[in-house]
């Protein structure tokens, strides 16, 4: 977009505009603009819920609710019949699920309904989404070409990137996504952390890192939910969260494919980092849908002093 959008003008570009004049292909735009529309139907879904559980477990074993089950159906049917994606993945499923007819363009991954046990107690959650062009095994950056969340709080947001930058865009009255923020560029160094995993099971090296940014006067900023938290880190410009490896789980918590392929894309175009404390996300290869996978993922400054200490270098 050349030397971008005035703030004048910035709030009339409307998200098609916006992925025409940064000069997204064609059938990645309205893939992209599909998805976005869909956000709205789910976020009808979650105003109507009734917080109800649904009864069953998810193939991860975890309790899972109705909301969770509608808004992958959502999404499914959706790009079902958009005729630009032939293959579906989704954490509620258990496995790639062909939806077109074969020949199209793209595969898409979904976390539905990130933070859906928020629901509840009205906290903010989020849909994420990685759009790959090649099989969504092997490693990140050798197929995603676009990723986005959508954040479904006081307002409805979406941020999303095609390899251009990531750009922030904010659902108006009349229901269309218009720019807010474009271009968005992390700082070397933040002030805010957000942390997942109980205390008394970190690793000693990740214990020792975070004890580094507190002594440092970072503040704690943590929802339960990685929508919002990676939001905030992102639309504040710096800090870093974390999900790390634990003596109970060496693995983390968060999956590869769903949830930290497409926020370390988002992440990188903003000039950020994210990593597994060595490696960066983005080179890690997918073995299997439900692999998982630490995570440090924010501003430059935080993440590399994370691998010194994982690395035993500090």
């Amino acid at each position: 977009m050349g030397e971008g959008i005035s703030d004048y003008t910035k709030f009339s570009v409307d998200l098609r505009r916006h992925m025409w004049l940064s000069g997204v292909d064609q059938e990645l735009r309205r893939l992209i603009w599909q998805i976005a529309v869909t956000g709205k139907y789910i976020s009808a879904k979650i105003h109507e819920s009734n917080r109800k559980l649904a009864g069953i477990k998810n193939i991860y074993g975890e309790e899972q609710l109705a909301l969770d089950r509608s808004s992958d159906e959502i999404l499914k049917n959706q790009l079902k019949f958009s005729g630009f994606v032939r293959e579906y993945a989704s954490e509620e499923q258990d496995e790639v699920i062909q939806i077109g007819q074969g020949s199209e363009s793209y595969i898409v991954t979904a976390d539905p309904l990130d933070g859906s046990s928020l629901v509840d107690t009205n906290l903010a959650i989020g849909t994420i989404i990685g759009i790959h062009k090649a099989s969504v095994f092997g490693r990140g950056r050798d197929s995603l070409v676009a990723a986005l969340y959508i954040t479904y709080g006081p307002l409805i947001t979406m941020v999303y990137s095609a390899g251009k930058g990531t750009h922030e865009f904010v659902l108006n009255r009349e229901g269309e996504y218009v720019l807010s923020e474009e271009n968005i560029k992390m700082k070397e160094k933040g002030d805010i952390y957000s942390l997942g995993g109980l205390r008394k099971e970190w690793t000693e090296k990740h214990r020792r890192f975070i004890e580094d940014l507190e002594s440092q006067g970072y503040k704690l900023r943590y929802s339960g939910g990685f929508v919002p938290d990676i939001n905030q880190i992102l639309i504040k410009r710096g800090g870093i969260f974390t999900y790390p490896a634990l003596t109970t789980s060496p693995q983390g918590k968060l999956r590869l494919l769903f949830e930290l392929q497409p926020m370390a894309f988002l992440m990188e175009q903003a000039g950020g980092m994210a990593t597994d404390g060595s490696t960066p996300i983005l080179d890690i290869p997918v073995v299997k849908l439900n692999q998982r996978c630490p995570i440090y993922i924010g501003s430059k400054y935080e993440v590399e002093s994370a691998k010194k200490y994982l690395e035993g270098e500090v």
